[in-house]
């Protein structure tokens, strides 16, 4: 059987991959993706994602405009990293795949309304507005999600885009914490578990040695975005933070992690956005999310050369 799931994404080279990963698996039912304001604006993360389902043949997957900007903060992007499309690395065609009309929460709100209820998995990879503004608008949809399964936040090594907040919480954590104390299942891939998946000189050059169009691009987006963290961290590549969620579906033996309690800083600018992750239960208050911090990263990355040569 597939699984049902709708990506919500601000594609980043990571991103790009991660909804490679998606579409080249036929155990997952994309049934749409849903682009947010992240780490560029939202015009060019809509651009992005045709570019990518185009790159892999799939002009018929749905994809739909959302939010331009946090539920009440102005918009924080990432260009420094993704550069200035935000898959800076090789150009490609322009897109000419259609954009769907209706707006990204209507859409996740009416089909999580239609489909059976705990059929559809969300899979957010970017600041989660627009997943917030579909609960806030219609929270009847809560017992209605099987599960999100998110790229997000971070706990012992603590933030990327200041020194308690990964990128993807601090740009809405207001949106954020809704999602957090909505009571749906959570699986989170946080910074502590994405650093474990590097890429390295071998993984780029096996995504390059594959056949077909799509493994050269990869590794193109790869040797791009792996500047900045080589540069920030010293380490020898970058990691691949998105499609972790996609493969934690796919397998999730790859993994191992912790439920626990995560509440999100809203208060205080100092940690604005910082996951609060309970990771030694030292409070009384509930888990609320499966919190990883483990990857198998040569089986993860075998994972993503194997799959990607399908397309």
């Amino acid at each position: 059987m597939t699984r049902k799931i709708i990506i919500d994404t601000d594609p980043g080279q990571d991103d790009a991959v991660a909804i490679l990963l998606a579409l080249a698996s036929p155990e997952l039912q994309v049934l749409g993706i849903t682009c947010v304001a992240g780490n560029v604006p939202l015009p060019l993360t809509v651009r992005n994602a045709q570019l990518v389902c185009e790159l892999a043949g799939r002009r018929e997957v749905k994809i739909y405009a959302g939010c331009d900007r946090p539920m009440s903060r102005l918009l924080v992007t990432a260009e420094n990293v993704h550069g200035k499309t935000g898959l800076d690395g090789i150009t490609l065609p322009d897109p000419t795949m259609p954009l769907q009309s209706q707006h990204a929460v209507d859409f996740l709100i009416e089909t999580l309304r239609s489909e059976p209820a705990g059929s559809v998995t969300l899979v957010p990879i970017g600041p989660l507005t627009n997943i917030a503004t579909a609960l806030e608008r219609a929270p009847d949809i809560a017992e209605r999600i099987a599960e999100i399964v998110m790229m997000a936040g971070a706990y012992f090594e603590v933030g990327n885009v200041t020194p308690s907040a990964e990128f993807n919480i601090f740009v809405d954590p207001q949106a954020a914490d809704i999602v957090f104390r909505s009571g749906i299942a959570l699986t989170v891939m946080p910074l502590d578990v994405t650093h474990k998946a590097l890429t390295n000189r071998a993984r780029i050059e096996a995504f390059r040695a594959l056949p077909g169009k799509v493994g050269p691009v990869v590794a193109s987006w790869a040797d791009f975005f792996e500047r900045y963290d080589m540069e920030k961290y010293g380490s020898e590549g970058a990691p691949l933070h998105d499609p972790c969620a996609i493969a934690y579906l796919l397998n999730p033996d790859l993994f191992n992690g912790r439920h626990i309690n995560v509440e999100i800083e809203t208060g205080s600018e100092l940690t604005m956005g910082m996951t609060v992750a309970d990771w030694w239960h030292v409070t009384d208050r509930p888990p609320n999310a499966y919190f990883i911090g483990e990857v198998d990263a040569d089986r993860y990355f075998a994972l993503l050369t194997e799959r990607i040569a399908l397309l």
